[in-house]
């Protein structure tokens, strides 16, 4: 089966054509495989979001190609099929939410879809039931928490059946417990099969990725599984950005002489690999090896 999402030399620049013309993606070719958790870094100006809006057509390249299960996002007839294929969940939830009632916020994509009735109501259901939020359903969206309208906003894109979910800093302006039942849904989705692009400049989450793309001045500056990319720490730390906690206290470890295994990207397994250590010396200290 192909790609989801195929990106061919992609280039987007702003006021083109005029003397504050400003390039923000330079030629970026890249696909995305369906149910891939993928994971989009860098700094600010990078060229994250522009990139992250050409994947549901919201920009259209200045040159290259974007296509989507298919689609050339450059085809006005097909803007409408890619948006139902590929949902984005912004920054600001309180942007996203419409209607007074969280049900009826659900709901609101597929009436406009011309979805049937009975068909949404079930829609509805399935959709905050997937991000835990049914028992919230006929409560007011704004006096939810930061976190649970994030959720509300994600449950919205969900009852379109989308195939891909992007979240475009989606968690930037969620406290910590915010951005955790954030992330813990996303994984969930993803499990379930939901091709996830989370487009972030928090280096923690993006260790839940399968692969991360790490942006510089509109490029790929570096890609590859997670403990791949987080090996190159002075490549990282050249780009602006820094080793998630973990990965950065291994490393440290390492560096102090502590034997600890490559590849440790999150607390369980530090505990596990220190716990290991730990039995390893005992047992040598107790059988006199050295």
């Amino acid at each position: 089966m192909p790609p989801l999402i195929e990106i061919r030399n992609l280039r987007h620049v702003y006021n083109a054509g005029t003397p504050a013309a400003v390039v923000a993606v330079d030629g970026i070719s890249l696909t995305v495989e369906r149910g891939e958790f993928l994971a989009v870094v860098g700094g600010n100006g990078s060229g994250k979001s522009t990139l992250a809006k050409h994947l549901n057509a919201l920009l259209l390249p200045t040159e290259g190609e974007v296509h989507v299960d298919g689609l050339d996002t450059r085809d006005r007839a097909s803007v409408w099929d890619i948006r139902q294929r590929v949902g984005m969940v912004f920054q600001n939830p309180d942007n996203q939410l419409v209607a007074t009632v969280v049900e009826e916020d659900i709901a609101f994509g597929p009436e406009n879809l011309g979805v049937p009735r009975g068909e949404i109501v079930a829609r509805v259901q399935e959709a905050l039931a997937a991000v835990d939020m049914l028992e919230y359903r006929r409560h007011a969206p704004h006096l939810l928490s930061g976190g649970q309208k994030q959720r509300v906003a994600i449950a919205g894109i969900l009852a379109m059946r989308p195939q891909c979910l992007v979240l475009d800093e989606a968690t930037t302006m969620l406290d910590p417990l915010g951005r955790r039942e954030v992330l813990e849904t996303v994984r969930r989705l993803n499990a379930g099969g939901v091709t996830v692009i989370h487009i972030t400049h928090t280096m923690d989450e993006a260790v839940l990725a399968h692969r991360i793309i790490a942006l510089q001045a509109g490029r790929i500056g570096l890609e590859g599984p997670p403990a791949q990319v987080f090996d190159r720490a002075g490549d990282l730390e050249a780009m602006g950005l820094t080793l998630p906690l973990i990965p950065a206290l291994a490393r440290t470890l390492r560096a102090d002489g502590l034997p600890l295994r490559e590849g440790i990207l999150f607390a369980e397994q530090f505990v596990d690999a220190v716990a290991a250590l730990a039995a390893d010396t005992a047992w040598k200290s107790r059988n006199g090896v050295h």
